[in-house]
């Protein structure tokens, strides 16, 4: 089940990879993100150091009050990835045009895991055709289901 999601991720980009991995959050974070709220757009991934974090990832405090008073809801989170992982990120990363974009939030079991994947921007009339050819499927499915 996903707790937050990158609605537009798949039509934005072109997906070449997907990674899951864990994510490095205080207490109060995962009490927000399990009640639903974040907003993983406009967020992606880098990798520096040996490390990746994502960046631009907004949770906002679950309870306003009792949250510490220097909480930044927008700050770096870092990622847990297994060291082959790392390597695999930092190659994407460093080929030009491509980036890495979170795509959801879940849980397994009781963590919290999230969809990391290498992906290319798409230009207008690319995601033209991809809405275009998903109409048609759609179509396609109703004529089939009614026959």
């Amino acid at each position: 089940m996903s707790l937050i999601e990158h609605k537009k991720a798949r039509l934005n980009y072109e997906i070449l990879e997907e990674f899951e991995a864990g994510l490095e959050l205080l207490g109060h974070e995962v009490k927000s993100l399990r009640a639903g709220q974040g907003k993983l757009e406009g967020s992606h991934a880098i990798v520096r150091g040996g490390e990746a974090y994502i960046v631009g990832m907004h949770i906002p405090p679950y309870q306003a009050k009792n949250t510490p008073a220097d909480y930044d809801p927008d700050r770096s989170r870092r990622l847990l990835l297994t060291k082959k992982e790392l390597q695999q990120l930092a190659d994407y990363e460093s080929q030009k045009g491509l980036t890495i974009v979170p795509l959801k939030v879940y849980n397994k079991g009781r963590n919290l895991k999230v969809l990391v994947a290498a992906a290319k921007g798409r230009k207008e009339y690319d995601k033209r055709a991809v809405l275009k050819e998903r109409d048609s499927k759609r179509e396609i499915e109703r004529t089939l289901k009614n026959q």
